[in-house]
């Protein structure tokens, strides 16, 4: 199994920053793709950003210039560095993660519990 733990979710002014960080741990042999997706009250999950195992990017068009997501690998951690925050990128922010668990099976639909983020006008 795989446990994924978000931190660093909070309330901040628009224009302000945070930084939110999720660690992997489990039976864990590889970590693929890592990614950040939110959700906001009445609207669909999305994603915000992903990052692959060589640290190649992509993000929504929505957060491009605001937004850098990062890993560890040797810590298993996913980081998104959120500058710039608008009152429209307040939602719950969950991390995903494709993994290659210690048995060799791939099991990619690895969910945190979401942690909030609320940008004040």
């Amino acid at each position: 199994q795989v446990q994924l733990v978000e931190s660093g979710g909070g309330l901040v002014q628009a224009g302000g920053s945070l930084r939110l960080s999720c660690a992997a741990s489990g039976s864990i042999f590889r970590i693929n793709a890592m990614g950040w997706y939110r959700q906001a009250p009445g609207k669909q999950r999305e994603l915000v950003a992903s990052i692959t195992s060589g640290a190649k990017t992509n993000y929504a068009d929505s957060v491009k210039g605001r937004f850098t997501i990062s890993r560890d690998n040797a810590k298993n951690t996913v980081y998104l560095q959120m500058n710039f925050l608008k009152p429209e990128d307040t939602a719950v922010y969950y991390c995903n993660a494709d993994v290659i668990l210690s048995n060799w099976r791939r099991q990619d639909n690895n969910w945190g519990q979401g942690t909030q983020v609320t940008v004040s006008s």
